[in-house]
């Protein structure tokens, strides 16, 4: 794996594709490898021209006469690139999970599920594979689907050579250092230290005509933080609440306003922007509702001249031609149309699929000036403007209101900007309410990108067809995902270290057990397993709320950490950071020890004996005692003594900072310091074995079994360490040493072995538990060979262990197609909802019967050990469709469905195409089990949802 930066060093043809600009350093850079046929990892910021590298590939190979795979982690942006790479190179197709044009394409563009799908199955396209793209692979980073980049990766060929395309992150080398390991290749690094069109980063605090030039620069192009500009912010905002409160009283105004205020915020941005020739603009709104109340509030702006309204009316009215009439009429398509004449867009998962192509065509035409969009909009789509605006800096994320992160920020910023239009993009933050910390606007404008991070996990499916094929154990997925990387990319020195050790441990001179020596073997076990049983005792007590509470100021307490080898300290001080308690002790030492720690090694005894074992054998300084404050965390802290000093804690602290000043560093400590000292040498002298210790079930309540037990166990260890022969040989010392240095090399190999070993595998515990209850199900059998069951779940894309029960429960077959398409709609919905009470009485009887099986199903997975409970699995289903999909299965026309829920259009589409897909899943399993009628029943129920609007045909195809 290498990185790549450097000024190219010899001409590049680049006749295979013809540009009407120069391009770029790392452009040429990625080429030359391409024709080199290497692996190339570009991280590049938004909007530097990354398609440039994807476009020389397919070149490439169409050239060579192979193929080449694009993948994209979403459907619309496979759409666009389907049409552009189309325009470009002809021979181009296309397959999503509801599309498949020109299958036999020498480049084709897919999402990746489809790919996974290929990989799993061994179809012949692999064979012919030379490239294949990953685009936008900060994709990987997302907690659902991110283990699909992985399986692919893991799975791909080694013939194929690989793109990968991103945002800039700062891992980047690391995850192409994992990708050059999984495929015993380099993979060149090459990204861009720059955008190609610099941003300005602005705070808006206008609300009125008279305030819409309260625009106040806060990061420059240079990358430079304004505070000036941050403070005249302030400052603006201040003088407006004071007359607000002047003039309606004290009370503020809301953070974020309702419509008329935004209509207020806005209405005075967008007259400033157009006064200052920086439309188009895009602005980030993280609500769908939101959205659509913004753009709505706006219908008295009008943006477009006359010949712009006969463009965009021309093109609604090409577009919408292919609705049937009723669809034409939709109040969303009405609206839309209305907002598209007055220059006004809405792009969010909410809006119908054709109207945000329609939108997002427009927009890229200039036509649209002013897009109010979700987060979606930012992911991959090209389409930049020449301002982007955030309505706010805060969202929820799904389960908490949160601040924006660095990597969110970047990405939605990096659409202002156009290449070749634009000097330079602005990005406006409003600031409605109050303007947002100093720290807080820093950290989201400068902060470091979020890492590419593993999101590897095990789903049924996988193992399912893992343990299918010969090619790749489940074992061998985990141990290559980026997860495991950390840990694994040092298995070569690992096995080095095994070998070297292997070599010395048969050169050591075997050590003499005969006579008094025969319990030499038992005398070292008893004295490690002693040490485990105490650290073990030790852990808990420090983890229980009684165990914390007794480490107070005053308490006395032994230390043992690298510095101090079970010195007395007494604690001074109790804070906590963010991951545990810190403890500011006070702790006897050595002159010498007080002047350089690193001077003196711990006082370790080289062989122990039994009252070493036993006791603590406290530290006592050889010279002149002196002592060190220290901040210690609770692992330092070996045992709590029932003894508490009277001290002054903060006064010896300051006592202590201030003589490791030099001008005070010959001062005398106070009182304070030396009674203390004092009483810990005192304390030191009369228990050279350590003062009496809080005994964890009597004085600290500790009822834990571990901890009961291990206090007998430790017990019963004292009594035969005292009892060992061995110590009384004369030979003890010579032949302990002998037989210590054997098993600690003994001991380093076994933790080697076990780290280059399928048993340190994080999942592997999750793998055994999931195997099982695939076993209790009927998928395997006991030596893991997959059975018919399980070969019908691997024909599943989702919900697998549900949607095979059911078939095997015989649910679905006495049910009609379209009351099979309603009740499987509760496993593709994303919105939550209830089925309400207007169902008949075969849907409601569906509901349940599904609800039963997957509680089942929940029961199994609990009883082998999965951590997810039986509510949490039956709560993935989501039943509020079952109306809705039950009449559009029935023929009602989409503009009747509006009226069964308040759930957006688009997501009610989303749910249907899904649910298409999942019946196609189903007719396929059918046949498998040679079930002809339920195959029938799901083939008709698929064809009742694809229709009319649901379906339309993506514009990008046509």
């Amino acid at each position: 794996m290498s990185m790549s930066r450097s000024p190219l060093l010899q001409p590049i043809n680049f006749s295979l594709s013809q540009w009407a600009f120069e391009p770029d350093v790392f452009q040429k850079q990625a080429i030359l490898h391409l024709e080199q046929h290497d692996s190339v990892f570009v991280a590049a910021h938004t909007s530097a021209g990354k398609t440039v590298v994807a476009e020389y590939a397919i070149a490439l190979a169409q050239k060579h006469m192979t193929r080449t795979i694009y993948t994209s982690p979403i459907k619309a942006l496979s759409n666009q690139k389907f049409r552009d790479f189309r325009n470009t190179f002809g021979d181009v197709g296309l397959l999503t999970g509801d599309v498949q044009l020109h299958p036999e394409a020498s480049c084709l563009i897919m999402t990746t599920e489809i790919l996974r799908s290929m990989l799993y199955s061994g179809s012949d396209v692999i064979r012919d594979l030379e490239w294949v793209i990953f685009d936008e692979v900060h994709y990987i980073n997302d907690a659902e689907r991110g283990v699909v980049w992985e399986e692919v990766l893991i799975m791909l060929p080694d013939h194929v050579s690989i793109i990968l395309l991103s945002a800039t992150v700062p891992n980047a080398l690391e995850f192409a250092d994992w990708i050059g390991r999984l495929k015993r290749r380099q993979i060149y690094v090459i990204s861009t230290v720059s955008r190609p069109v610099p941003l300005e980063h602005y705070l808006f605090t206008g609300n009125s005509p008279k305030t819409q030039g309260e625009l106040f620069l806060l990061l420059d192009s240079r990358g430079a933080f304004h505070t000036k500009g941050y403070y005249a912010a302030v400052e603006a905002k201040k003088e407006r609440m004071s007359k607000h409160a002047q003039t309606f009283g004290a009370k503020q105004p809301t953070h974020q306003g309702g419509p008329a205020q935004d209509r207020g915020v806005y209405l005075s941005l967008l007259a400033s922007l157009r006064a200052r020739a920086q439309l188009p603009v895009v602005v980030f709104t993280f609500s769908r509702g939101r959205c659509d109340e913004q753009a709505s509030g706006l219908t008295s702006l009008d943006l477009t001249t006359s010949s712009e309204k006969s463009e965009i009316h021309l093109f609604l009215q090409r577009c919408l031609a292919r609705l049937r009439g009723s669809d034409r009429q939709l109040p969303q398509v009405l609206h839309m149309s209305e907002l598209l004449h007055r220059g006004l867009g809405v792009h969010h998962s909410g809006i119908l699929p054709i109207l945000k192509e329609i939108v997002e065509m427009l927009f890229s035409r200039g036509l649209v000036k002013v897009l109010f969009a979700t987060e979606t909009f930012a992911m991959g789509v090209n389409m930049p403007a020449r301002t982007v605006v955030f309505d706010s800096m805060r969202k929820h994320d799904g389960s908490t209101f949160r601040d924006l992160l660095p990597g969110e920020y970047v990405q939605m910023a990096g659409r202002a900007g156009r290449r070749g239009l634009d000097p330079t993009g602005t990005v406006i933050l409003l600031c409605k309410g109050r303007v947002p910390e100093m720290a807080d606007l820093h950290r989201m404008m400068m902060g470091k990108p979020s890492q590419l991070q593993s999101q590897f996990r095990l789903t049924y499916t996988m193992i399912l067809n893992l343990l299918r094929v010969d090619a790749l154990r489940v074992e061998d997925m985990m141990k290559r995902s980026f997860s495991e990387f950390p840990s694994r990319k040092d298995s070569k020195a690992h096995e080095q270290a095994l070998a070297e050790l292997t070599k010395r441990l048969g050169a050591l001179e075997e050590p003499d057990m005969t006579g008094q020596l025969v319990d030499l073997p038992e005398y070292y076990s008893w004295g490690e397993e002693l040490t485990e049983t105490r650290n073990m005792i030790q852990q808990r007590i420090i983890e229980s709320v009684n165990g914390l509470k007794s480490l107070s100021t005053g308490r006395v307490v032994v230390v043992k950490n690298r510095e101090h080898h079970n010195a007395l300290g007494v604690i001074l001080q109790v804070s906590s950071n963010s991951t545990s308690r810190i403890f500011t002790i006070l702790v006897l030492c050595d002159k010498l020890v007080s002047e350089d720690p690193q001077d003196k090694d711990p006082d370790t005894p080289d062989v122990p004996h039994p009252d070493d074992l036993v006791g603590f054998k406290l530290f006592l300084p050889e010279g002149p005692c002196d002592h060190t404050v220290a901040k210690l965390q609770p692992g330092d802290v070996a045992a709590i003594t029932t003894k508490v000093l009277r001290v002054n804690g903060e006064k010896i602290l300051e006592d202590f900072s201030k003589r490791q000043q030099p001008k005070f560093r010959k001062d005398p400590p106070l009182a304070a310091v030396t009674t203390a000292v004092q009483e810990l040498l005192r304390l030191a002298q009369a228990y050279p074995a350590g003062p009496p210790t809080l005994d964890p079930v009597n004085d600290l309540q500790l009822k834990d079994v571990s901890v009961v037990e291990g206090g007998l166990r430790a017990r019963k260890l004292e009594e035969l360490i005292r009892g060992a022969q061995c110590v009384h040989s004369p030979r003890f010392s010579a032949q302990y040493l002998k037989l210590r240095e054997r098993m600690q090399i003994q001991k380093e190999m076994e933790r080697l072995r076990f780290l280059l070993s399928d048993q340190s595998l994080l999942l592997l515990p999750e793998y055994h538990q999931r195997v099982e209850v695939l076993r209790t199900l009927g998928y395997v059998d006991q030596a893991g060979t997959v059975k018919l069951a399980g070969r019908v779940a691997c024909a599943m894309s989702s919900h697998e262990l549900l949607l095979t029960e059911l078939m095997f429960d015989n649910a679905l077959s006495a049910l009609r197609p379209e009351e099979i398409a309603a009740l499987l709609s509760g496993l593709v919905c994303q919105s939550p909802g209830d089925p309400g009470d207007q169902l008949p009485s075969t849907l409601k009887q569906g509901v349940e019967r599904i609800r039963a099986v997957a509680k089942r199903i929940g029961e199994v997975q609990v009883a082998c050990g999965l951590n997810q409970t039986v509510e949490e699995f039956v709560g993935e289903l989501n039943f509020g469709l079952v109306e809705v999909v039950y009449e559009w299965a029935r023929g009602m026309p989409f503009s009747e469905l509006a009226g069964l829920s308040g759930t957006p259009e688009g997501l009610v589409v989303r749910c249907i195409q899904r649910l298409a897909e999942m019946c196609r899943s189903l007719r396929g399993a059918a046949r498998l089990v040679g079930e002809p009628v339920l195959g029938a029943k799901m083939e008709t129920a698929a064809t009742l949802l694809r229709r009319d609007i649901v379906f339309a045909a993506s514009l990008y195809t046509q």
